[in-house]
C-alpha cells in the first residue's frame, strides 16, 4: 500500500470515527433529557429499560430524584462534548481523539461496569451504544498510535 493510500485509508478512518462520536453524542444527549423530564420512578424505568417497571415504582424521596436529573444532566454535556471531539476528529485533530476517548469512553466504562453487565438493560440502544464508542475509539487508536498523533488531515 503506498502512502498516499495509507494516508486516504486513516482519512476514512477519521471520519468514520467522527460519525459514530456524533451518534453516540446525540443519543446520549437526548438519554439525558429523560430523567429530567420525567418522575424519578419512570426515569429509572427509562434508563434501567431490562427491568419491569413496577419494580422500580417507588415514592421516592426528593434527594433521588436530585440525583436522577443530575444523571440526566451529565449525559447531555457528555454527549455534546463529544459531537464537538467529533468535529474536529473530523478535521484531523489528533487531540480530539484522547479528549474525546476519556470523556465518551470513560462514561461506557461506567455504563458497561453498572448497567450491562449486571442486565440492567436491554442490548438496544445502551449496549449498542457501548460498541459504537468501543469502535470509535479502535478506529482512531489505530490512525493515531503507529503515526505518533502526527497525521497530516485536509477536511
Amino acid at each position: 500500500m503506498t502512502k498516499q493510500q495509507t494516508t486516504a485509508l486513516k482519512i476514512t478512518a477519521l471520519k468514520i470515527t467522527a460519525v459514530l462520536w456524533v451518534i453516540w453524542g446525540l443519543v446520549h444527549a437526548l438519554a439525558g433529557v429523560m430523567p429530567l423530564a420525567q418522575a424519578t420512578s419512570q426515569a429509572f424505568a427509562a434508563i434501567a429499560d431490562a427491568i419491569e417497571p413496577t419494580l422500580l415504582a417507588a415514592d421516592y424521596h426528593p434527594a433521588v430524584s436530585g440525583v436522577a436529573n443530575q444523571h440526566g444532566f451529565n449525559p447531555i454535556g457528555l454527549g455534546l462534548a463529544t459531537i464537538i471531539g467529533a468535529t474536529l476528529i473530523w478535521r484531523g485533530n489528533m487531540t480530539a481523539i484522547w479528549v474525546t476517548v476519556m470523556v465518551g469512553g470513560l462514561a461506557d466504562v461506567g455504563y458497561f461496569l453498572f448497567l450491562d453487565i449486571p442486565g440492567y438493560v436491554n442490548f438496544v440502544p445502551g449496549t449498542v451504544m457501548t460498541l459504537i464508542s468501543g469502535s470509535a475509539i479502535i478506529l482512531s487508536f489505530w490512525v493515531w498510535l503507529p503515526s505518533g498523533g502526527k497525521v497530516s488531515v485536509n477536511a
